[in-house]
């Protein structure tokens, strides 16, 4: 009988691990999208300016991701399951202390801060262990957990409006905290794995737990810098995209089917994607490349639509729009982790995970923001868009530095199987590169 390969187990309970990654994408990043909805409720409440209300959604998102290192360093030494399930639990607190909120500063600290506090330990554990079960289908099965994104905002964007119009933004609050205490059962689901390439002890000391030394790798240092541009305008539509489309004249749920067609768009994209980087027919950084490409565009578009006519009006135009963004921001999320094992190795795909939302959140802090502020002084959010567009161009720029980003003069042959994963070597085409812990190096076609 011949022994087993070193590396992942590519399927058998990885699926459940999915389905659980599915639900804590869709109760994080899917609610985020949605949550712009209730933001004109509270500036209205409290008489505040739409920049001091995107500051909700902006710190909620930046504490996520600046906080998701620490969520992975905690899984590392203590496992995911414990660590998701804490963080189910201070989410759901957030929001139902949020809904007695005060004051805006109550908020910012009830949904900005405790609600992020425990997202970051739910996304970044989720999506790190879930890498760690697959190899061959590995990006679609990220692609499939990521589709939690879409279809929870396909679902919310409709249901919060309800929420909204029959209880208020207090009661959609407090019902939003119900719904996300269910990541505490999704991080149950966690089941801890072993594996042949994990160190033999947990990390010793807070910058070896938290994996910064991968920052010493040229290949994950030129994708840090493109994906920490890229972060400062992927998240704006996030928080903007509804309000846009009632600047643009649409009434409250047309508005909300504006979200919930890029909601679509990104879900059907990220599988899509996922099973086309999982052939090989195209190198991973090449893809990166071009779909981030596209996810700029496609927000530059959607700050340059002309206002509907009427408020009966379905804005045909900006429903494209949103979905050619959707498409983008879809085919790009299982892409930016996919890459992660190529560069780093599948021991630190779950420090590098916490470690690229980290990046992410220093354009996630400032981008809605900005865009508010943008919005306040122009009057709409087309400056917004064409702000966040360009930084998503800027970063799909950088990441042209990647090995294999872009085409040789004479193409390598396609290998039948993944490269093992012991640091920077990338699916197809292999590159030179000298990996930092050792000479081992593959060699691609250069000029």
């Amino acid at each position: 009988m011949t022994s087993k390969p070193a590396g992942t187990p590519d399927g058998g309970w990885g699926w459940v691990v999915a389905a659980s990654a599915f639900a804590v994408n869709g109760l994080s990043y899917g609610l985020l999208r949605s949550l712009g909805l209730a933001l004109s409720d509270i500036s209205e409440h409290f008489d505040r300016t739409s920049q001091d209300t995107a500051w909700i959604s902006a710190l909620a998102l930046a504490v996520q991701q600046a906080a998701s290192p620490v969520g992975s360093a905690l899984s590392t030494r203590w496992g995911a399951r414990p660590v998701v399930m804490i963080g189910g639990i201070l989410t759901s607190l957030g929001f139902v202390f949020s809904a007695f909120a005060g004051s805006l500063l109550h908020l910012y600290l009830c949904l900005g801060v405790l609600a992020g506090s425990g997202w970051a330990l739910a996304f970044a554990p989720a999506l790190g262990t879930l890498s760690r079960y697959f190899s061959r289908r590995r990006v679609l099965a990220v692609g499939l957990a990521l589709t939690g994104n879409g279809a929870s905002s396909l679902l919310l964007a409709p249901a919060l409006q309800l929420l909204l119009d029959t209880f208020g933004w207090r009661g959609a609050l407090l019902l939003l905290g119900a719904i996300t205490l269910h990541l505490t059962p999704c991080g149950a689901l966690l089941r801890p794995l072993e594996l042949p390439g994990d160190p033999l002890a947990p990390p010793r000391g807070p910058l070896a737990a938290l994996g910064l030394g991968l920052f010493t790798r040229r290949a994950f240092l030129v994708f840090a810098l493109g994906t920490a541009l890229v972060g400062g305008g992927y998240f704006v539509p996030y928080v903007h995209l509804a309000p846009h489309a009632l600047d643009r004249g649409l009434g409250g749920y047309r508005a909300a089917l504006v979200v919930a067609v890029a909601a679509m768009a990104d879900a059907g994209a990220r599988l899509v994607c996922g099973w086309l980087a999982d052939r090989g027919w195209v190198p991973l950084p090449r893809l990166l490349v071009v779909f981030g490409a596209l996810t700029g565009l496609g927000l530059l578009a959607v700050g340059l639509v002309p206002v509907v006519g009427s408020e009966e009006g379905w804005g045909g135009s900006l429903l494209a729009m949103a979905g050619v963004y959707g498409l983008g921001a879809g085919s790009y999320a299982p892409l930016v982790f996919g890459v992660l094992p190529g560069l780093v190795g599948i021991g630190g795909v779950v420090q590098a995970t916490g470690l690229v939302m980290m990046l992410m959140s220093l354009g996630g802090l400032l981008g809605p923001p900005l865009s508010g502020f943008l919005r306040d002084e122009t009057g709409d959010f087309t400056a917004s868009f064409l702000m966040c567009g360009s930084l998503v161009l800027s970063g799909s720029f950088i990441y042209m530095g990647l090995p294999g980003a872009l085409p040789s003069c004479s193409p390598a042959a396609h290998p039948a199987t993944p490269p093992p994963e012991k640091g920077e070597l990338l699916p197809v085409p292999q590159v030179a590169l000298l990996s930092p812990g050792g000479p081992h190096s593959t060699l691609d076609t250069t000029c």
